[in-house]
């Protein structure tokens, strides 16, 4: 496998016919979302969830990991994030295919759920694969250089965007900005607003989800 340890829940059926794949944000780990395999497996019976640990310990977080440094709240450059989101979309890319093959799932069973900087590898990687994700989730994140999505866009899976509109962390904004450029690039896109949530997942938003990811398993 490639070099991302991961961490792993069964369907709630026992019978693993789709896959959701958590990513996680900055400063966090793979732990940090697989406990949202219990609301979502609620109604995903069919479904396993695997949630990998971002490649290189956090700046800002020794604890937790990060999948590119942040200029914004480590003093990194604008040329180490964009080397650092290269490389772990590789790396990514790699785990990806060795995961879903080592589940017996195809992309088109697969889900990608971001939250923040685990959102922004989501929209930064699933279009760019020529194998059509069935879907991506995306919270509380932001779409990294939107002007190049349209020329290096090879496949487009249905996006949800769910952001808190009390988010200090990721502007609000960033969701209607992620829409735009994802309509305009031709994506198929859905967006929810958690009302009164700040930078997180509120049970609404999870909801959402829950709603989105059965429409798209049973296309």
């Amino acid at each position: 496998m490639a070099a991302l340890e991961s961490f792993r829940r069964d369907a709630k059926s026992g019978n693993n016919k789709t896959l959701m794949i958590f990513l996680h944000g900055y400063g966090a780990d793979g732990k940090d979302l697989l406990g949202l395999a219990d609301p979502l497996g609620e109604h995903l019976n069919d479904t396993a969830f695997v949630a990998p640990n971002a490649p290189h310990p956090c700046t800002g977080n020794p604890m937790g990991y990060q999948w590119f440094p942040i200029p914004w709240i480590d003093g990194s450059s604008e040329e180490a994030a964009e080397t650092g989101l290269l490389k772990a979309s590789l790396l990514l890319n790699t785990w990806l295919d060795e995961t879903m093959l080592a589940e017996g799932v195809t992309a088109a069973n697969t889900i990608l759920f971001g939250f923040s900087q685990g959102t922004m590898m989501a929209l930064q990687v699933a279009p760019r694969r020529a194998d059509k994700f069935a879907g991506v989730v995306g919270f509380s994140g932001r779409l990294l250089a939107p002007e190049k999505l349209e020329n290096e866009t090879l496949s487009k899976p249905p996006v949800l965007l769910v952001h808190g509109d009390q988010d200090d962390v990721v502007p609000p904004q960033s969701l209607p900005d992620a829409a735009d450029a994802l309509t305009k690039a031709g994506f198929e896109v859905f967006t929810h607003i958690s009302l009164g949530t700040g930078h997180g997942i509120a049970p609404d938003g999870l909801g959402v989800t829950s709603q989105f990811a059965q429409q798209q398993f049973n296309r």
